[in-house]
């Protein structure tokens, strides 16, 4: 339907006449207002030039009404400032300033071939190697992803910084932690940074709500991922089908030659058929739904990483207001009480830890070992309210000039300092509880939590004089540093290493059979070194996973290996029967052992 008027109700044009009066013009204010869109007719094609009037037929309600309404909704239009509709005469066109215009980047280039190889070299490679546990596999994937991702930034004109190379290279560094051990708790902490630092190498984010969200915003990329390499595909298929014609004639004859010529020579030599069903993975039409599920998988993180790469999503743009300024005295003064609690409690935390076994006793009435554990989880936590109170007076500190940052360096510098004297005494407390009871996981989780947060207390001391602009990636790098090195030093090697150690110097009459036997094979050469029966019945359950497990090469982690090859040489004795006495003796994790008896099996 048009909005023009009818020929029938138009009057008869009249031929513009030399003797006729030009109309005036309309202003220019009326003419920003009233602009009619393309298409619609003006107020002057209403009427002809130097017609009268009287000779234009009036318009009809419903037209008048529409009119009314057209010309409010143009002047409310022009009287509000900025707007991004007004393209009238001389009116500026407004930015749109809000959230998702800051976050949000333009579209990609369209997807090239070489993102696309690698996106499904990435998806088969998903499909063949992850079904059958992690080790090598995920450092094998992520290549291909890694280069999908290099070659989406590279056409959209994304060039590599310094940042992004060191989040890329961590993330391929933590993938290295499922190769070498066989652990599964420090495994999973590496695949997760290992996660979050490909995705802050895709987005390139340097604040506090950048490097949050950032890390976890790959995926956000999931969905607009898949779209892109839909049309993208489609784009190629259709401008170039002679080409994928060729391209998938000659994968499919590459298949053929390799299939035809690789039976015939595994047929011909078995040596040579052992290597080649060594290094090819195993499927079989079972596993079809799970290998399905895998390559989509694979596909869908592969394209949302280089679609991420290509257009990444602004987490910088999100920004945090500033709290409202405090007066000196008001934030001051709390902050000076809480130091002078500190330095009151670190003092006599001197006096007892450095007055030796008898003072402990003394003053509190528990053992060292006792006091050790009772006070250890409270300093944890007061380590993690002091960083909170930190960010917490951060906020709300007075930002007047000079002497307030002065000020603000004079509190927190010291409050700082203070809760690193705590972290170090938490740290002692843990020590000498394990020289009494060995060491465990959680032991040695909540240690190095703890060690990792004095890092975070440094980092911010170094904030605080260097300034802050490379906090937030300084922190982040620190985890990620952490989280690798705790799975290097292989943690299930070090507690079985610590507690066979303590067994062997006499420290300790009898080992924790029961706990030991549940780590994993990295603790294998740390065991072997245990006298019979206690080896037997510390490596029993072990021995059973690791030899009797068909895990392919890609899955299988150097620390499986190597327990492999020591069991192979020296296996296990007995059938377990004596085991049930082994380790039962004496005191166990700090407390009485239970005297119901355990199945060895």
């Amino acid at each position: 339907m048009s909005d023009q008027p009818s020929e029938a109700s138009r009057p008869p044009e009249k031929p513009r006449g030399a003797d006729t009066p030009r109309p005036p013009e309309p202003p220019a204010a009326s003419e920003a207002v009233g602009t009619p869109a393309a298409g619609e007719p003006g107020p002057s094609e209403a009427r002809t030039a130097g017609a009268p009037p009287v000779d234009t037929a009036p318009p009809a309600p419903a037209q008048t009404s529409d009119g009314r309404r057209q010309r409010a909704q143009a002047a409310q239009q022009a009287g509000r400032p900025g707007s991004p509709w007004q393209h009238g005469a001389g009116a500026p066109v407004a930015k749109d300033d809000g959230m998702t215009a800051r976050i949000r980047p333009p579209a990609p280039p369209l997807i090239r071939p070489a993102v696309l190889g690698s996106v499904l070299a990435t998806a088969l490679l998903s499909a063949l190697l992850l079904g059958d546990g992690l080790g090598v596999n995920l450092l094998i994937v992520a290549v291909p992803a890694a280069l999908a991702a290099f070659f989406a930034a590279q056409a959209a004109g994304r060039r590599l910084r310094p940042w992004t190379a060191t989040w890329a290279v961590g993330g391929l560094a933590l993938l290295a932690v499922p190769a070498l051990r066989d652990a599964g708790w420090p495994t999973f902490l590496a695949v997760v940074s290992a996660f979050a630092l490909g995705s802050l190498a895709l987005h390139g984010s340097r604040s506090w709500p950048g490097v949050l969200i950032g890390s976890l915003g790959l995926f956000d990329s999931v969905v607009p991922g898949i779209i892109w390499g839909v049309r993208g595909i489609r784009a190629r298929a259709g401008g170039s089908r002679a080409n994928w014609g060729a391209t998938v004639r000659t994968t499919a004859v590459a298949l053929v030659l390799l299939v035809v010529f690789g039976t015939l020579f595994a047929s011909a030599d078995a040596a040579f058929a052992e290597l080649l069903g060594s290094l090819m993975p195993e499927a079989s039409v079972g596993e079809g739904p799970w290998r399905t599920l895998l390559f989509a998988l694979g596909l869908a993180g592969a394209l949302a990483a280089a679609h991420a790469a290509a257009a990444p999503v602004r987490w910088d743009g999100l920004t945090v207001r500033p709290g409202k300024p405090r007066g000196r005295a008001e934030w001051a003064l709390p902050l000076i009480v809480l130091n002078l609690l500190f330095a009151a409690f670190i003092t006599l935390q001197l006096v007892v830890l450095f007055g030796g076994y008898d003072k402990v006793r003394d003053v509190t009435g528990l053992s060292h070992a006792e006091y050790a554990r009772q006070g250890f989880w409270q300093l944890l936590w007061a380590t993690l309210l002091t960083l909170l109170v930190i960010a917490l007076a951060l906020r709300w500190a007075p930002r007047g000039g000079t002497g307030d940052r002065t000020l603000v360096r004079s509190v927190l510098g010291p409050l700082c300092v203070l809760t690193l004297v705590v972290v170090a005494s938490a740290l002692r407390r843990m020590d000498l509880y394990v020289d009494e009871y060995g060491l465990t996981r959680l032991r040695i989780s909540v240690a190095a939590m703890e060690l990792w947060l004095g890092v975070v207390l440094i980092l911010i001391l170094a904030a605080g004089v260097f300034g802050a602009r490379f906090l937030p990636r300084a922190v982040a790098v620190s985890a990620a540093a952490g989280v690798l090195a705790f799975g290097l030093i292989s943690p299930d090697g070090l507690i079985a290493e610590q507690n066979v150690q303590r067994f062997e110097d006499g420290q300790s009459t009898s080992i924790d059979i029961d706990y030991v036997k549940d780590l994993s094979a990295d603790a294998v050469p740390a065991l072997d070194r245990l006298p019979e029966p206690e080896r037997s019945c510390a490596l029993r359950i072990i021995q059973n996973d690791v030899l009797h497990d068909d895990t392919p090469w890609y899955a299988t982690s150097w620390g499986e290996a190597r327990a492999k090859e020591i069991l192979e040489k020296r296996p296990v004795k007995g059938d377990g029967s004596d085991c049930y006495r082994v380790g039962r003796e004496g005191t166990r994790d700090g407390y009485e052992p239970d005297d119901d008896g355990y199945d060895p099996y």
